[in-house]
């Protein structure tokens, strides 16, 4: 018995050890190779509180809600067959929840100017690879109440899911307990079909290695499209069309990449207004919001000296594809689809008809399933394939855009109100813009997060997108509500009105 004791020991503790390291998914997996010093993959969040907020009670919050998730006390660890989860046995709350200040003039624009700053260097700042790869850094005093910036690196899961995991440290009331907490689903983000989901995710990791393999291949040889269109296949066709997209073309939303991002934030539209609008024109939410982020970003190029006529650019929109009911799970279940940003029309209209197009076209496709195969197969391909295979799909977009509706209830967090908020996602390979929607409390939130060397100044951008948007509002309640509005009239209209 003396010998036995030692052996059971060892045994009980020894599926405790394994336990402690887990294989990551190829998606994740593929997501955390694409780190880059001119693209940290981080998810980088603003949370806007009416009161101060201590830090104890903030780290209160993470310890017992943020902590929950097992996932965030571990961190990615690269070995020779693979990724893994491994458990931080130096987890230390205190490091990945901070506390900072605002330095520079009182008052409410020199502020949000301050934090506009002191989150565009923390999303230049890669996180530490010995530790979990996430922060929260608080800071007390912003216009009368407090800011909390996270970051969460993107190999933990995408934004959708990650929003769901910072709203869920929130609560209904002031008061926190069980009954409180935004327990229920919120999420209304449009995702391929779920009839068309089942069983297709899993037939297109299996295949996505032959994917890639093919799509290298047409990319050395673009002739091999043709045989790959005459075997047929609905796989091959989407395949086909997503490589055949030319490359966007120039302009000064692309060049060389820097180390330095820059963050702004506009100030908020009224969700009913917009949902108007998309009744007028017979048309989404998003494509409204959408089409004057477009309409933003035409103006501002215009400004600088582009010549935008006949041009369109692309934008890598995410699309959902897990079950809603799943959308707090962790890791990375989206996959993306190429949206045309007509920056070179200048009719407003016509702008929202292009996009509410090329929208409808992207639901009927499989586009978004093709790349999550992709992404699967590039999280256990060579490095010179995933650095290939990135820098090819990065070249078919200049921007990479997100529209998360969110609850529109009033939300609390350690007992202050949740007054606004705003996120915004990484880019990937050549791409250094991004764009983020986000609808709270019947407000919709629109961001923009740049490369300095390409947009140094992302306010000059943002302030635009109220004036887009005035523009359709304008037109949407000077047409005829018995017919739907039309683009033919809207330039005469908006002539009309500024007295051009």
């Amino acid at each position: 018995m003396a010998t036995s004791k030692p052996r059971s020991r060892r045994t009980a503790e020894e599926p405790a050890r394994r336990a402690r390291r887990e294989a990551m998914s190829r998606v994740d997996t593929a997501w955390l190779r694409m780190e880059r010093p001119t693209n940290p993959m981080m998810i980088t969040g603003v949370l806007m509180f009416s009161e101060p907020m201590s830090l104890a009670r903030l780290k209160r919050v993470i310890e017992q809600r943020f902590l929950a998730y097992a996932r965030f006390r571990q961190k990615p660890v690269e070995g020779a067959t693979g990724a893994q989860w491994v458990e931080d046995e130096t987890f230390d709350l205190d490091w990945h929840v901070r506390l900072s200040g605002l330095p520079g003039k009182h008052g409410p624009a020199a502020e949000k100017k301050a934090l506009e700053r002191f989150a565009s260097q923390l999303a230049s700042s890669p996180l530490d690879p010995t530790k979990p790869l996430w922060q929260f850094h608080l800071v007390e005093r912003y216009q009368g109440g407090s800011a909390v910036v996270a970051r969460i690196h993107h190999c933990y899961a995408d934004g959708i899911a990650l929003v769901q995991v910072l709203l869920s440290l929130t609560d209904t009331t002031r008061d926190s307990s069980r009954a409180s907490r935004l327990d229920k689903a919120w999420l209304k983000h449009e995702a391929v079909p779920v009839a068309r989901r089942v069983g297709a995710i899993d037939k297109y990791m299996k295949l996505g290695g032959k994917v890639l393999e093919q799509g290298m291949a047409m990319y050395r040889d673009p002739t091999l499209a043709g045989l790959i269109a005459k075997e047929g296949g609905e796989l091959a066709r989407e395949l086909m069309n997503a490589l055949a997209l030319p490359d966007d073309p120039p302009s000064l939303l692309r060049g060389r990449l820097g180390v330095s991002k820059r963050v702004a934030w506009a100030d908020p539209l009224d969700l009913e207004e917009v949902k108007a609008v998309g009744r007028a024109c017979d048309c989404t939410v998003n494509d409204v919001l959408m089409a004057a982020a477009a309409g933003a970003l035409r103006s501002y190029m215009l400004e600088r000296g582009e010549h935008l006529e006949g041009v369109t650019l692309r934008a890598t929109v995410p699309v959902n594809l897990r079950p809603l009911e799943h959308s707090r799970k962790l890791g990375n279940h989206f996959g993306l689809v190429f949206l045309e940003l007509p920056v070179g029309e200048d009719n407003p209209l016509r702008r929202l008809e292009r996009v509410a197009e090329c929208m409808n076209n992207l639901k009927n496709s499989r586009q978004a399933i093709v790349a999550y195969g992709l992404l699967a197969a590039l999280g256990v391909a060579p490095p010179p394939v995933q650095e290939l295979a990135l820098e090819m799909f990065s070249r078919k977009a200049s921007a990479v855009a997100t529209n998360v509706p969110g609850p529109q209830q009033p939300l609390y967090m350690a007992g202050c109100t949740l007054r606004e908020m705003m996120f915004w996602v990484p880019q990937t390979g050549s791409i250094g813009i991004g764009l983020s929607i986000l609808s709270y409390r019947g407000q919709v939130h629109f961001g923009l997060i740049s490369d300095a060397r390409l947009i140094p100044d992302p306010d000059a951008v943002i302030r635009r997108f109220g004036t887009e948007f005035e523009k359709l509002l304008y037109l949407a309640m000077m047409g005829n509500w018995d017919q739907r509005l039309d683009a033919a009239g809207a330039m005469a209209l908006l002539e009309d009105a500024t007295g051009a």
